[in-house]
């Protein structure tokens, strides 16, 4: 009998116990060994179908930057996270158009706004195991940098290939540490537009107060659309563009007839970006034991320093709202992974299982001396590593955006000399677009005010360690000395920051075009800075070539070995996430008890909004349902969206569902693959998932899309999305 993995490690703590069949995010090729298991949890459809990248419903669902979304109407209309979307948001709004604050719906197709720039659509249309081209038995016999640059080379081969198929974007991915590689092919839509987003006081409603807490009350929905060229291929923003035909979409249950209650099978599909239920123990203590808290600290450091600088200042807290957002999160998710792990068993678990696994390499002269090798080399490779993310954890937080920007250009001016065969992945041709669109994007989002103080910050903690522990090329680039104060720091930033113009747009991105020899001859500060650390940035990379080619090789074995050793006792196992498309199942749940001691129900209402309602400016402004919605919800005005047994219309709801970052947006399906949800969140106490999946306490958090449905039609009055939806 094939049985459920919890992950290859965790499983093997387990002894010859089965795995929770909630557990799982799992590539749609695997799905045939877990079929029987998905018509006994109530799923409706031929599990085969969900196979089909292209068929229904998988063909719906599609990727977004960091997020999912699905394909909801036959003229591309795209919904997601209001947080996904947040940045295009963000990015549209001004003091005098504040979007972020009072959202905004475009009543035609001709008020649709451009997404920002660099925003896609991406549709997979075909998966493909590549393992054998990536690895091939030349590779297989190097090891360090060469080993990094034939992979990288033979990832190169087959991505040209692929998008030789105008339109489409293709990747290839590594599973299981290395040991697989599957090309992905995604058809990739570039013409992106804003189309509705509730105001924040809906779709950010409890703000970061909220974030990763149940029980909650957020409308986190908001709606693009996807636009082709007059061909129907992907293509550039034009007004001339149309609106694109998805070959399939999905429709929202009917609340009157296919209700979503407790005890109901649900199904996510989407792009969780990644999880570590694979990683060793020393990587599990080394994150929980410092990485992880060093980098929380710095984090909650930048995000007061930012908050403190913009404060007042709204065309400021605009800029930065999407860099706020991003860091609060990962902030309060590795508060809730340390509270979870520390004072736990997982790290002793994960040891034992380890230790069971080596106990049965050692058992065979054969698995010796086909693994014990790799087992060996990665224990010591994984120091190695560790030494030098000590070292260098504070270099994102002390490097200004703009130097950033410099030295992607100087790298760019670089590699655009060579043919584009032997340029570095990222510095292609196919590469210029996203490039470009990333330099264009901080026309509203570069704050200097904010951006010098976080810098000057973090530049102090690190002129603070011994001098002999230094990198001399970051000391030098800025022209700062060891064990410098803030103060003189800051005075000395003062100075880059006023000899430079590349905070200007057009100046910016007129280096796109420019070689070397204009970058040498160049007196801009930070343009200077970034000739200056081109030799130190290129011996750094080299040097995590080579131990990454080391790296590679030693893990895939100890992977093997691990799959191998689950293999004999007839376990199925699902890979860590790696932002490529899987499907998770599971049913809608309550839990208890909560992290408050109360018995969590699987529901929300609109009862909970109006009670945590505060006002634009208690709390921060977190809790400021909008006038119209609190009105609504006093009239009683539920329409056809009431729950009678909740005497309200449901706001949120938890499931079992096995989910992570990037699964934001995911359309949670039930039984017939109707939208009853949007995934968005999890719970604090259960983020530590993403390293050790606990099923009595993993809950997924979802906005229920009878919700959205009300708040479009009896609040915000979004018809022409609503008859788009085929919505009645």
């Amino acid at each position: 009998m094939t049985r459920f993995s919890l992950s290859l490690l965790a499983a093997a703590s387990l002894a010859a116990t089965t795995a929770h069949a909630d557990e799982g995010m799992w590539m749609p090729k695997q799905l045939p060994q877990i079929a029987k298991a998905l018509k006994a949890g109530g799923l409706a459809l031929d599990p085969a179908k969900l196979n089909d990248l292209t068929a229904f419903p998988m063909g719906a669902v599609v990727g977004l930057p960091g997020c999912t979304g699905s394909f909801v109407s036959a003229q591309g209309l795209v919904v997601s996270n209001h947080h996904c979307i947040y940045g295009s948001i963000q990015y549209n709004s001004k003091p005098d158009r504040d979007l972020l604050k009072n959202g905004f719906y475009a009543a035609t197709l001709a008020d649709e706004l451009p997404a920002a720039p660099g925003t896609r659509v991406l549709v997979t249309v075909d998966m493909k195991d590549v393992t054998a081209e990536v690895l091939s038995a030349q590779t297989q016999a190097l090891t360090g940098k060469v080993r990094t640059d034939a992979i990288e080379a033979a990832q190169k081969r087959l991505v040209s290939a692929c998008e030789a198929d105008a339109g489409h974007r293709c990747n290839v991915y590594a599973f299981f540490g290395g040991l697989q590689y599957q090309l992905i092919k995604q058809m990739e839509i570039r013409d992106v537009r804003l189309v509705h987003a509730p105001a924040t006081g809906v779709g950010l409603f409890g703000g970061d107060a909220d974030n990763w807490v149940w029980p909650r009350h957020t409308g986190d929905y908001s709606f693009y659309r996807a636009y082709v060229g007059a061909d129907g291929k992907p293509a550039e923003f034009s007004k001339d563009n149309k609106p694109y035909t998805p070959r399939h979409h999905l429709k929202f249950a009917s609340p009157l007839t296919s209700p979503l209650n407790e005890g109901d099978f649900v199904m996510v599909a989407g792009y969780p970006g990644s999880t570590a239920r694979h990683r060793l123990p020393r990587e599990v203590d080394f994150a929980f034991g410092w990485q992880q808290p060093a980098r929380a600290k710095a984090m909650g450091e930048a995000i007061d320093l930012i908050k403190a600088e913009t404060a007042g200042r709204r065309d400021g807290e605009i800029k930065v709202a999407d860099r706020i957002a991003g860091l609060q999160n990962t902030y309060k998710n590795y508060q809730g992974q340390q509270q979870s792990f520390d004072g736990s068993d997982i790290l002793a678990r994960r040891q034992a299982g380890y230790e069971r696994l080596k106990a049965w390499v050692n058992a065979s002269p054969e698995r010796r001396a086909r693994y014990g090798a790799d087992i060996a080399a990665t224990e010591s490779l994984l120091a190695e590593r560790e030494a030098i993310q000590r070292a260098e954890y504070l270099a994102p937080f002390m490097t200004p955006q703009l130097l950033s920007a410099a030295r992607q250009l100087y790298l760019l001016a670089h590699e655009r000399a060579k043919p584009d065969a032997e340029r570095k992945s990222g510095y292609q041709d196919r590469d210029l677009p996203r490039i470009r669109a990333g330099q264009q994007s901080l026309e509203r989002r570069y704050d200097e005010p904010s951006d010098k103080r976080v810098a000057a910050h973090f530049l102090a903690q690190y002129l603070a360690q011994p001098a002999g522990s230094l990198n001399p090329a970051w000391v030098q680039a800025y022209g700062l000395k060891a064990g410098q104060d803030e103060a003189a720091i800051r005075a000395q930033l003062d100075k880059v920051y006023a000899g430079s113009k590349l905070a200007d747009t057009a100046f910016r991105l007129s280096w796109l075009d420019k070689d070397v020899a204009a970058f040498k001859a160049s007196d801009d500060a930070f343009i200077k800075a970034a000739v200056a650390l081109y030799d130190d940035d290129r011996r750094l990379e080299n040097r995590d070539k080579e131990l990454g080619g080391k790296l590679q090789k030693a893990y895939a074995g100890t992977q093997q070995a691990l799959i191998d050793y689950h293999a004999s006792r007839g376990e199925a196992v699902y890979p860590d996430a790696n932002s490529t498309l899987r499907i998770s199942f599971g049913k809608v749940q309550a839990r208890s008890p909560g992290t408050d001691g109360s018995n969590w129900t699987a529901f929300t209402t609109l009862r909970g909004i109006v009670a945590k309602h505060k006002g634009p400016v208690e709390a921060g402004g977190e809790f400021n349902a909008p006038a119209e919605q609190l009105a609504a919800i006093k009239a009683r005005n539920f329409g056809p969206y009431g729950v009678k047994a909740l005497d309200s219309v449901p706001v949120n709801f938890l499931s079992t569902l096995d989910s992570t970052g990037g699964n934001s947006g995911s359309p949670v399906l039930n039984k017939r693959a109707e939208v009853v949800g949007l995934l968005f969140d999890g719970t604090l106490d259960a983020v530590i998932s993403d390293w050790d999946f606990n099923p009595k306490m993993v809950r997924s958090i979802s906005v229920d899309s009878r919700y959205m449905l009300w708040q479009m039609s009896v609040v915000d009055k979004t018809t022409r999305l609503l008859d788009e939806m085929g919505v009645k």
